[in-house]
């Protein structure tokens, strides 16, 4: 993306989410981020079905186009061309949604605020009554209609606005969306709308705050995670998918470095139902194909594919997550290393990955600090089989403040079946590489702390220049490769900080007792210049009555 559409889309973003969040007061906060990413999948879907009719319509008047409609005089049949503009195939074939004329932006924002009880006359191929009864209740019907026309997106909308009674705030909201010119000379409509949802998505975590972490990771850890692992082409699984936000970056990564949507395979689950939902949208707003399961379901009670083997595995589940274990057996074949504790399921995510990971398959999970240095209810013996098996290949110790939901200390584990000499790697059999990432970033705001793109770079081109050249590559104080038996005189203990060692201090020439003569003169000049302020403000309180 060039700087400019860059900055159309920095600035539509402001502008969106300014005039969004006045609207806010009208909708109950615990509605609202639904009722608004309900509005930008329909625009999305309209605005592409518009476009895809659009360039039918030249089409069909264009005698040089296969689907010219005209006949050899040039005349053109305008009832013939409304009919095929009508045909579902046109759209299918392009996988372009096909939008029931009720469903279309263009005839929602010109009823938006018609009076309840309206007859309105919707034209789809042939004209039929519709009673408006609300704006909600329209946007119900509407969201009805396309899920049904398109069996992919069965179960996935969200058709509750009616019940939400929103209807004051609909309009404005509608009006609002309608201005967002999704055309930009370097960008695709599909690519703007993608930004606008993942933005809002963002915006949305923030404003919910513990609750933001069950539905969005920041994207800076998204990124650092995909640069990483590189998932280029084959299966990709997330078993806590949240809105999709590894899939999303993963998809990105692959058209950036040339390749093509359609290289990646996309698996996921989730267990709340409403997350389910903006995960499917966020998918479907991409044009990406997807496999979320039958349903919303617990990854360890009801798993949505018991058979998948991922070549790459992205995760961010809740930090030490209690009651997991309820319908699950000590005995399921995942528990390859050890039985995870009934309180704490860090080890229970890591080794359902594993077991989801093909041969040759690299996985990347988020987890508490805790998990790499825990020895409570076998946790320890589990970490000990991980680190025995061979699978450790990398460690990141995070920064502190990147998460709206939590202030808990985080680290990413890199596993890996197979570290052998492949695409272009070296053999890397008995090492792991330890990366101290906690003192990059900055502090975006008072509370949250972000990566820099060269922060992402930095972290991620270590872990390359590791894996495909040399095992010393080292920096004190921030990465250094261990071996097994290294790992084994630390305990087991995964922590970076162990083995990176302190950063190198610069050297300081000065000689000390010419530092010494030149603080104690600094500091004189100081107390002097206290002394003189302090006088000045006795003698101003003086002046006012007040003595100390």
């Amino acid at each position: 993306m060039n700087n400019a559409g860059q900055q159309y889309l920095n600035d539509l973003d402001k502008r969106l989410w300014s005039a969004a969040d006045r609207l806010r007061a009208n909708v109950n906060p615990g509605d609202y981020m639904h009722v608004v990413l309900g509005l930008v999948f329909l625009k999305y879907v309209s605005d592409a079905f518009k476009e895809r009719r659009n360039e039918l319509q030249e089409a069909f008047h264009d005698p040089a186009n296969d689907y010219y409609l005209g006949d050899e005089s040039g005349k053109v049949d305008a009832e013939m061309i409304e009919q095929e503009l009508e045909a579902r195939d046109y759209y299918t074939e392009k996988n372009v949604f096909w939008v029931p004329a009720l469903a279309r932006w263009d005839f929602i924002k010109a009823n938006a605020k018609v009076a309840p009880g309206t007859q309105l006359d919707v034209k789809n191929g042939k004209v039929y009554q519709y009673e408006f009864k609300g704006i909600g209740r329209l946007l119900d019907d509407a969201l009805e209609a396309v899920e049904k026309e398109n069996p992919r997106l069965k179960n996935v909308l969200d058709k509750d606005y009616a019940r939400k009674r929103v209807d004051e705030a609909l309009p404005g909201l509608i009006d609002l969306l309608s201005t967002v010119p999704f055309q930009h000379e370097a960008l695709k409509a599909k690519d703007i709308l993608g930004h606008v949802y993942e933005y809002f998505l963002g915006e949305f975590s923030i404003a919910a705050g513990k609750r933001g972490g069950e539905f969005y990771t920041p994207k800076s850890i998204v990124s650092l995670i995909v640069e990483m692992l590189e998932p280029f082409q084959g299966r990709v699984y997330d078993p806590c998918c949240g809105s999709g936000g590894f899939f999303v970056q993963s998809e990105r990564f692959v058209e950036e470095h040339g390749g093509r949507i359609g290289q990646l395979s996309v698996y996921g689950q989730e267990a709340n139902p409403t997350t389910w939902r903006l995960a499917s949208m966020n998918m479907a707003i991409r044009g990406m194909d997807f496999d979320f399961g039958k349903e919303p379901a617990s990854t360890y009670t009801r798993p949505q594919h018991p058979d998948l083997r991922a070549d790459y595995i992205m995760a961010n589940p809740p930090f030490n997550m209690k009651d997991w274990k309820e319908g699950v057996k000590d005995d399921d074949v995942r528990w390859k290393y050890g039985v995870p504790p009934a309180g704490n399921a860090n080890f229970a995510w890591m080794q359902h990955m594993i077991h989801h990971l093909a041969p040759n398959g690299s996985m990347a999970l988020l987890l508490a600090n805790g998990s790499m240095s825990s020895n409570t209810n076998n946790e320890g013996e589990i970490r000990k089989a991980l680190i025995d098996a061979d699978l450790v290949e990398c460690m990141v110790a995070l920064p502190g403040q990147l998460f709206t939901n939590t202030q808990i200390p985080a680290c990413i584990w890199f596993l890996t079946r197979n570290k052998g000499e492949r695409n272009g790697a070296r053999i890397r059999q008995g090492e792991t590489l330890f990366i101290d990432a906690r003192n990059l970033g900055y502090m975006k705001d008072r509370v949250l702390r972000d990566f820099k793109p060269e922060d992402i770079a930095k972290v991620a081109d270590t872990f390359h220049a590791w894996k495909k050249g040399s095992r010393e590559v080292t920096e004190p104080g921030f990465c250094k490769a261990a071996t097994l038996a290294d790992i084994r005189k630390h305990d087991y203990v995964l922590t970076p900080g162990r083995y990176v060692g302190a950063a190198a201090q610069e050297e300081d020439s000065e000689p000390f007792e010419e530092k010494m003569a030149r603080l104690t003169a600094t500091l004189r000049d100081q107390f002097a210049e206290s002394a003189r302020l302090e006088a000045a403000i006795r003698k101003n309180l003086a002046g006012l009555g007040y003595e100390l």
